[in-house]
């Protein structure tokens, strides 16, 4: 009696373990190219980033200031990226889009670049350590920094029109970029590149 018992119980047991397990969440994971284009939402993603920040480079790298500049100095301009901001209507991370533009000006080996912002904090900090604790033979002198002559700004922008049924969106993305000359302040060059992008929802009544 008792054997059947234990083995009721065991099989209750079972079965809603079962049960249970059904109900649970699922989960699917799928490996994609990271160079692929993968579109979940229609928003703003690293892909956008990267197309942007190779064509606004390769634009800017074309331009006659670059040639000037090199003519009258005899050597390449140092460049530095400054802040680009987000003045969309959504969450953008701006400093993968900030790296994709540093990632693109050293590359093409056309003119020379400095770190900013929290990386040229954190050097500048090592090398004041560095004045009272490294050797004498291995210290890095103060007032070495190699002085920038152009900073790259700008902004992103989006604006949205949405279908009276919703059943369709449309995202337009503007991206606007300056190349100022840190001495004079002028601007040598100004470029814009614009993402549109169609969104269908199904389903949507």
């Amino acid at each position: 009696m008792r054997v059947s018992k234990s083995i009721s119980i065991l099989f209750i047991t079972l079965i809603s373990g079962f049960m249970l397990a059904s109900c649970g969440p699922s989960q699917t994971v799928t490996r994609v190219d990271a160079d692929g284009t993968l579109d979940l939402s229609g928003r703003w993603n690293d892909r956008d980033a990267r197309i942007v920040s190779e064509t606004m480079i390769a634009d800017v790298l074309g331009r006659p200031w670059l040639e000037r500049f090199e003519n009258n100095h005899g050597r390449q301009p140092v460049v530095i990226v400054g802040r680009v901001q987000n003045d969309s209507m959504e969450h953008i991370d701006t400093d993968v889009f900030t790296k994709d533009l540093e990632r693109e000006l050293i590359n093409s080996g056309n003119v020379r670049f400095v770190a900013g912002g929290n990386v040229r904090s954190d050097v500048r900090d090592e090398r004041s350590q560095q004045q009272q604790y490294a050797s004498f033979e291995t210290v890095k002198n103060l007032g070495q920094e190699l002085g920038a002559d152009y900073m790259l700004v700008g902004n992103i922008n989006s604006i949205m029109d949405e279908s009276l049924n919703r059943r369709e969106a449309q995202i337009f993305y503007t991206v606007n970029l300056e190349l100022v000359d840190i001495e004079t302040t002028e601007k040598v060059w100004i470029g814009n590149e614009q993402i549109r992008k169609i969104i269908e929802r199904r389903g949507v009544r």
